[in-house]
């Protein structure tokens, strides 16, 4: 009997190595999980999110931890800040390399749907 449980089952089995061999991207904790996905949905979306706007979500965690997690995750080769107009404000962008990451994962997707 297949279960729809049984395509997101075979999703996170498809995902297990990710980010995997040929990456030099290092592994990521569960918060900066999340705001590797707020910024991806954020860019999906046309928009910026800036280092003040990630600051602000005080749901992820207080300013401190998140600016500590955006230093590791800028380190690991996930994100980079690009400046703007105002030389105070930097906007959160994912790096190629991030995207390429998204890329897999969007496969591992397709993969467990065709199964």
């Amino acid at each position: 009997m297949t279960r729809p449980a049984d395509t997101y089952l075979r999703f996170l089995q498809l995902t297990g190595a990710l980010p995997g061999e040929g990456s030099s991207l290092l592994p990521l904790g569960p918060l900066e999980e999340r705001i590797l996905t707020l910024v991806a949905c954020t860019a999906q979306d046309n928009e910026w999110l800036s280092v003040r706007d990630l600051m602000a979500q005080s749901k992820l965690g207080s300013p401190a931890t998140l600016h500590g997690r955006l230093k590791s995750m800028r380190r690991k080769g996930w994100v980079r800040l690009a400046g703007t107009d105002d030389s105070r404000r930097k906007q959160i962008e994912l790096t190629e390399a991030a995207w390429r990451y998204f890329d897999r994962l969007s496969a591992c997707v397709m993969t467990a749907l065709d199964r």
